[in-house]
């Protein structure tokens, strides 16, 4: 809070989207409030420790929030052409219309604070930012083309601050060479660096246009902060596109970039409360050979547009680098030859506010080394690996959510979900409880990690609607699911290896909806501890995908008509309609008129297929049928005694 305090005291006059930015501070302090001090009466505490540590982890960079906004010259891109001194770039040579500059050749050098407006073209030559005072320098790119084939074309080595304002309606160009000539004093450091390399704080804004072509490195690099507040702003880079060390802050900005190494990056690993990335309703295209969007601590993003595509997306996956080329977890540095190939990632806290992302990556598309937090937006990814990756701690208040295509869907050692619309598509398991970091790969293969089941896992669902088509495990949770309410529909593995729901502990229900078809070698329900009934349906035979199962009252009353959309043999029904006492009919096969919804169908009249079994309800947890393959015991449920592994689908 100490950032809040700090503005209240300095009454400086915010802008709409600053104290939009308050309101979602104080909403994430009195969420935290909230949820750390009202605990159900009727909610055991373990059900609710993973959604603690998760919620209490928001207070420690609300701060970040107003770190990037709080100076009152940052979005000022006002001046005054009378005012100004007028550099004009007259091919391979400069003139200057008033003070403050001296001019060598094509290079102009700027001494003093002020605004310079910046036209015409320079074939090869540089601006310098070198001052001594105390004043900000604005360089007004006023329909500005700047080549430069030995240093960066715009290099700030020392102001106060420096503010570059693309002028409303002009295009402006920056271009490097493939090599930089170091000057002595330079050499140690390999600065410059960037075709616009600043020292200090650097500010874009305005409204103009800016386009740059980096050809040795990086294409803007600020080694403060890096803020950009408007423009329309394009980068091809041959390393990284855009970095500021100590944080980078854009909004309302239009930014493309196209870069060989990370997109945006912020990258100081040396001060816990640097190193942030804070994105809001920008709108941004970021196609990356590396990370799309890196945050060495926090990364928070509220609204905006985002496509990125990183590590040629999600079908060149990290499964096919070099084993000495994968580095998924580790942040990789100029002098690393590794490769992190993912699309957003934070080295301690992301969140997202609310946006419209649409990410294709080879490794994680959403990635933290600590927590992750959803609270709204609209989110498509495919993912050569995970589709959203947490080490420590994952939360999804709301959202949608479309995992198109992924290794293991949504993984992290405790996830809660409270709301959203989610659907997950994944070659593994849908959703991954699990210990360890994400290692991405025992023996090269995405995902793969070694992990041990602990009480320290959980998953804990308690609303949103959840569809997940997994290959391997749907649910797979290295300690104990609770479920107090939403809907959850599995279609699950074919393989006798894998399990619709697979976990180790306890499986509690107490609400919600939860159907879920697989095989039935490894399959489990939810177990005793449970306050709503649950039946598990074991067939003698695989059924074909889209058979359909039904279930109804001796009444007729329908509780359920699913068609799985693979081959399965087992189908488990957890639904506040099962009621003890009540006599149930199962039916499979036959036809229905309503609407399916992720197998589930919901409306219209079904017309009876064949009649398997009748059921009375007499127990939490009720079983019809048996299996007698390899795997599993009498009826195929194992609650609390399962012996986890790690396994490749159909294995």
């Amino acid at each position: 809070m100490k950032g809040l305090i700090v503005i209240i005291n300095k009454n400086i006059a915010l802008t709409n989207r600053l104290i939009r930015a308050m309101a979602i501070a104080a909403i994430l302090i009195m969420c935290t409030l909230l949820l750390s001090s009202c605990t159900s009466e009727n909610t055991s505490e373990s059900d609710n420790q993973g959604e603690s540590q998760i919620t209490n982890k928001s207070n420690s960079y609300i701060s970040d929030f107003f770190v990037a906004y709080d100076a009152d010259n940052n979005e000022d891109s006002s001046w005054n052409s009378s005012e100004a001194a007028n550099i004009a770039l007259n091919g391979n040579s400069i003139s200057v219309d008033g003070t403050g500059t001296t001019v060598e050749g094509s290079t102009v050098t700027i001494l003093s604070g002020g605004t310079y407006s910046i036209e015409g073209t320079l074939n090869d030559g540089q601006i310098i930012v070198n001052t001594a005072d105390k004043q900000v320098v604005k360089l007004v790119l006023n329909g500005a083309d700047i080549s430069c084939s030995y240093s960066a074309p715009i290099y700030v080595v020392k102001a106060e601050k420096a503010i570059i304002i693309l002028a409303d309606g002009t295009d402006n160009r920056i271009t490097d060479g493939d090599s930089y000539v170091y000057l002595l004093e330079d050499s140690q450091e390999d600065e410059p660096n960037a075709a616009i390399f600043s020292k200090c704080d650097l500010i874009i804004n305005n409204s103009g246009s800016l386009t740059v072509d980096a050809n040795f490195k990086h294409a803007i690099n600020s080694k403060d902060q890096l803020i950009i507040t408007g423009g329309n702003i394009t980068v091809d880079s041959a390393a990284d596109g855009i970095r500021g060390r100590d944080c980078i802050a854009a909004r309302d900005a239009n930014i493309t970039v196209n870069a060989k190494g990370d997109g945006l990056k912020s990258n100081n690993d040396e001060d816990a409360d640097k190193g942030f990335i804070i994105l809001e309703d920008n709108t941004l295209d970021i196609t990356a050979g590396e990370d799309g969007v890196q945050a060495e601590t926090n990364l928070l993003i509220n609204g905006g547009k985002m496509t990125i595509s990183s590590g040629g997306g999600s079908g060149d996956s990290i499964i096919s680098l070099p084993t000495d080329k994968r580095m998924p977890n580790n942040f990789n540095n100029d002098d690393s030859d590794s490769v992190s190939t993912k699309g957003i990632k934070a080295g301690v806290y992301l969140t997202i506010e609310g946006g419209t992302f649409n990410i294709d990556s080879a490794d994680d598309s959403l990635h933290s080394n600590d927590s992750l937090t959803i609270n709204s937006g609209d989110i498509t990814v495919s993912s050569g690996d995970d589709g959203i990756h947490a080490d420590s701690t994952l939360l999804i208040n709301n959202g949608d959510i479309n995992i198109t295509q992924s290794y293991e869907g949504i993984e992290s050692a405790v996830i809660t979900i409270n709301d959203g619309n989610i659907h997950i598509v994944s070659g593994d398991d849908g959703i991954n409880v699990a210990g360890g970091n994400d290692n991405s790969g025992m023996g090269g293969r995405p995902g793969q990690d070694s992990f041990n089941a602990s009480s320290n896992q959980y998953l804990n669902i308690n609303g949103g609607y959840i569809a997940v088509d997994a290959s391997g495990d749907g649910i797979d949770v290295n300690g104990p699911v609770t479920m107090t309410d939403g809907v959850v529909i599995v279609n699950g593995p074919t393989s006798n290896g894998n399990g619709a729901l697979d976990y180790t502990g306890s499986f509690k229900v107490t609400g919600g909806y939860l159907a879920a078809a697989g095989s039935a070698g490894m399959a489990q329900a939810p177990d005793q501890s449970s306050t709503q009934n649950s039946v598990m349906i074991n067939f003698t035979s695989a059924m074909t995908a889209g058979t359909i199962v039904h279930i109804e009252t001796d009444k007729g009353e329908e509780v359920l008509t699913f068609a799985p959309t693979k081959q399965f043999q087992n189908l488990v029904l957890c639904s506040a309609e099962l009621i003890k006492g009540t006599t149930y009919n199962i039916y499979y096969g036959g036809s229905s008129t309503g609407t399916a919804k992720d197998s589930l169908y919901s409306g219209g009249t079904y017309t009876l297929g064949t009649k398997y079994e009748s059921l009375t309800i007499s127990d939490t947890v009720s079983r019809v049928g048996s299996y007698s393959g390899r795997m599993g015991g009498a009826g195929g449920a194992q609650p609390g005694g399962k012996t986890k592994d790690r396994r490749a689908p159909g294995q």
